[in-house]
């Protein structure tokens, strides 16, 4: 179930000759929301609608928290910067592909990069924000991208996984762990769904596929079965 003060978002984009469907999410705090990544470019039209449908307003963002620095989390940034002032916060071990001091991770030297944002916040793990919703904890998910985190709601028992999850692989199966073909660093995000089944979720929500009905004992399962 989704907590109240919590928001989910489904946007489309034209990405490679196919339709790319992604789920960022955002959270009302009493200084505003707090988007929690972006999307594509052409994030910012979606997201205006998406804010108006629920009595919302883009002058509300207050703050972009991305869980890592993925084109398809944070290409969309630097137009939304132009919208409306943001706070931008990011792990710091993301933080030097957001503002360009590094090329992303998974993108070819020569590839041309997403517009780089200075970032104003960076993450180390276990802050907790104070939001509508309770405290949004911090939470260090390794492994996909060298910084990216998860967001953990515990008064709700809900988490926005980012990519540490996906909810997209098909069938019964939908939910499950981070897309190898996708993550560097596999061993290390398997350990972060580790982490993950540490904490006491009942929903999970994913940038790709959108929000489960899947908590612990899911995720403690895919962590045992990737241990394998």
């Amino acid at each position: 179930m989704t907590p109240n003060g919590v928001h989910t978002f489904t946007f489309e984009f034209d990405f490679g000759g196919r339709v790319l469907t992604v789920h960022p999410a955002a959270v009302e705090t009493n200084h505003g929301l707090v988007l929690l990544d972006v999307g594509l470019p052409g994030a910012t039209d979606q997201l205006r609608d998406a804010l108006g449908d629920a009595g919302l307003d883009l002058a509300d963002v207050s703050m972009v928290v991305l869980t890592h620095h993925d084109g398809d989390h944070a290409a969309g940034l630097a137009e939304l910067a132009d919208e409306t002032r943001l706070i931008v916060a990011t792990h710091r071990g993301e933080a030097p592909y957001v503002d360009g001091r590094r090329h992303p991770v998974k993108a070819a030297p020569d590839d041309e990069r997403f517009p780089p944002v200075p970032v104003d916040l960076e993450l180390t793990g276990g802050e907790t924000f104070h939001t509508d919703a309770g405290p949004m904890r911090v939470v260090e998910t390794p492994g996909h991208s060298p910084g990216h985190v998860s967001l953990y709601f515990p008064d709700h028992r809900f988490l926005v996984a980012g990519d540490a999850m996906t909810n997209d692989n098909g069938g019964a199966d939908a939910f499950g762990g981070p897309k190898p073909q996708f993550t560097p660093e596999l061993d290390q995000a398997v350990e972060s769904v580790g982490r993950l089944a540490e904490l006491d979720i009942e929903t999970t929500h994913c940038y790709h596929g959108g929000t489960a009905d899947a908590g612990t004992d899911d995720i403690a399962a895919i962590h045992a079965e990737r241990r394998r």
